[in-house]
């Protein structure tokens, strides 16, 4: 079996040889372990972003940056592929783990999760969980680790504090807006886990997102990167068997649909668990069935909703 940690740590290593070209900044802690900011106190960069979300992905990915136009406008486009859809989505991307020691808190994602069984159910439903010495965890943050916190990870993962790598990045950043819409295949694959599907039956992914432009503060762009995904994001998919399910994946079948996403967060009082779930999910969505030779397609890209909640200003 493959080990997402494994091949995670080939590419943090090829980002700590090159910290000043990507504009990222590693400290090693007191207890050994490292510490990448990838945007906190750094500006971080597109080529940052990219091997960001290629780390969250446990390596088990290929992903490119380029620019397309919404509605006349350029905007950059993250795209990817995946032949290992469940352990790189689920097993691996998926922010799957809260991490709260003392005051500091932040959503913690990528290959560490398959050592620490964060959330257990998801391992048992891919059957897959990582064997490694080491851990390397992608943390969505607007400060940095400490050494406890590093040795929290550690000690759920089963590794030393030293053999622990932590990449830090805010949603309003360079890397937080490229590495959010770079789990485009992601919010795909959780949905038709969440609705039933098995994704032991998803061979292969690849989807193509707009990237949000940074906006001025974290609660704003987590609203622009979410509605990337939301009203913009495209995902093909090939399948052992299609379900009827399956036209409930696109985000346009949740009844809070239809506006900014930054608007809906502050119409439910600022409580994620007033929104309904099932609005994370990507715009459109093909479905390449294996047993039938068909392909589905459900939902629709919404360029409106979209660049009013980048912020464009048209002149």
């Amino acid at each position: 079996m493959v080990s997402v940690n494994e091949l995670a740590l080939e590419i943090v290593e090829e980002m700590l040889d090159y910290e000043e070209e990507l504009r990222i900044e590693s400290k090693k802690l007191d207890n050994g372990a490292v510490v990448i900011d990838c945007g906190v106190n750094v500006e971080g960069s597109i080529e940052a972003g990219k091997l960001y979300t290629l780390v969250c992905m446990g390596g088990l990915a290929e992903i490119n940056i380029g620019v397309e136009e919404i509605e006349g406008i350029p905007f950059m486009f993250i795209y990817e592929y995946t032949d290992f859809p469940a352990i790189a989505c689920l097993g691996s991307q998926k922010a799957g783990w809260a991490i709260k020691v003392d005051k500091y808190f932040a959503m913690g994602s990528g290959p560490a999760r398959a050592l620490a069984l964060k959330p257990k159910k998801t391992y048992e439903q891919i059957e897959y969980e990582d064997d490694a010495d080491y851990a390397v965890i992608a943390l969505e943050a607007s400060k940095l680790p400490d050494e406890k916190v590093m040795e929290y990870i550690a000690k759920e993962c089963g590794v030393k504090p030293e053999d622990v790598y932590a990449l830090v990045a805010p949603t309003a950043s360079i890397v937080g807006s490229v590495q959010i819409s770079g789990r485009i295949v992601e919010t795909a694959i959780y949905k038709m886990a969440e609705i039933g599907y098995d994704p032991k039956k998803i061979v292969s992914g690849a989807g193509k997102c707009p990237i949000a432009p940074v906006l001025e503060d974290d609660l704003k762009a987590m609203g622009a990167t979410n509605d990337s995904m939301m009203y913009y994001g495209s995902v093909f998919l090939t399948i052992k068997e299609y379900d009827e399910i399956l036209k409930n994946v696109p985000s346009s079948t949740s009844r809070d649909y239809g506006k900014p996403f930054f608007e809906i967060f502050k119409e439910a009082n600022y409580d994620f668990y007033k929104i309904d779930p099932h609005l994370f999910a990507p715009a459109l969505v093909a479905f390449n069935d294996l047993s039938s030779g068909k392909t589905y397609v459900h939902g629709k890209l919404n360029a409106e909703v979209l660049l009013k909640s980048y912020q464009v200003v048209k002149e």
